[in-house]
């Protein structure tokens, strides 16, 4: 019988996520966090102002929870919650100083723990990496 490679690359491609997301979850962690607190930093800290409903999107957490974590964070001091001049139904998030000084510091350690799980593969294989996994999620 001949090998399943569309398997056999599904089944490595799920191991290695879990890897990944192991080795992500237990960085951040040591920065006394949940997963959950730093995505939502991490977007507010590089994109800027969102609502909850941008935030939900970029991060992928459901709307419900994103609130719970919005909640922590902003009694934290690490981010705020602002009406929109334009529309007060519209509630813009904002990271706060607090938040933006915890980043700043610990962002570069998370980025280089993310360098170190990729120090094997060249640039070139990045590249193929990102464009392959970008076309299996496209389908």
């Amino acid at each position: 019988m001949r090998e399943n490679l569309s398997l056999k690359a599904f089944v490595v491609l799920m191991k290695s996520s879990k890897s990944v997301m192991e080795h992500v979850k237990n960085n951040i962690h040591s920065f006394d966090m949940k997963t959950s607190e730093f995505t939502v930093l991490e977007a507010l800290h590089h994109k800027g102002p969102m609502t909850v409903k941008q935030i939900s999107e970029a991060v992928l957490i459901g709307t419900g929870s994103m609130t719970y974590v919005i909640d922590k964070l902003e009694t934290k001091g690490l981010l705020e919650r602002r009406p929109c001049p334009d529309d007060r139904r519209v509630i813009h998030i904002h990271i706060t100083d607090k938040g933006t000084q915890l980043m700043d510091e610990i962002f570069p350690r998370h980025q280089q723990a993310i360098e170190n799980l990729f120090h094997d593969i060249t640039p070139k294989e990045k590249k193929t990496i990102i464009d392959v996994l970008k076309r299996v999620g496209k389908q």
